[in-house]
């Protein structure tokens, strides 16, 4: 499985990839922002994705991502700081699948990814 990891922070992007490795996952490619990431959508089973980034935010990309006929039906899951419940139904009527508010557990994102790819 191959997941594209976005989120404008280095060091996030790394704990993410460093989880989904110590899991399995070892497919994993990153991206600075939306923008950055529709470039690398092909190939991609899975996406985690942050709120908060320039150029493109997670929400737009979600927008967009949502109306591509290609990639349309990519699994979502935001990883952010916005844990308000306005900014979570936001997101999910937007089109994500999951949500997970930073900071998290490995196992927390784990067990999110393996439950949304069973489906």
């Amino acid at each position: 499985m191959r997941i594209l990891i976005v989120d404008d922070s280095v060091t996030m992007r790394k704990i993410i990839s460093k989880s989904l490795n110590a899991a399995g996952y070892g497919d994993v490619i990153e991206a600075t922002d939306g923008a950055d990431a529709m470039s690398k959508m092909t190939g991609v089973d899975l996406v985690l994705l942050d709120w908060n980034m320039p150029v493109m935010d997670g929400l737009s990309f979600v927008k967009e991502t949502r109306q591509s006929p290609v990639f349309g039906e990519v699994p979502i899951i935001m990883v952010t700081t916005e844990g308000a419940q306005k900014e979570v139904l936001m997101a999910l009527k937007e089109g994500v699948n999951d949500y997970i508010v930073k900071p998290f557990k490995t196992e927390i994102l784990v067990q999110k990814i393996e439950a949304l790819m069973s489906r």
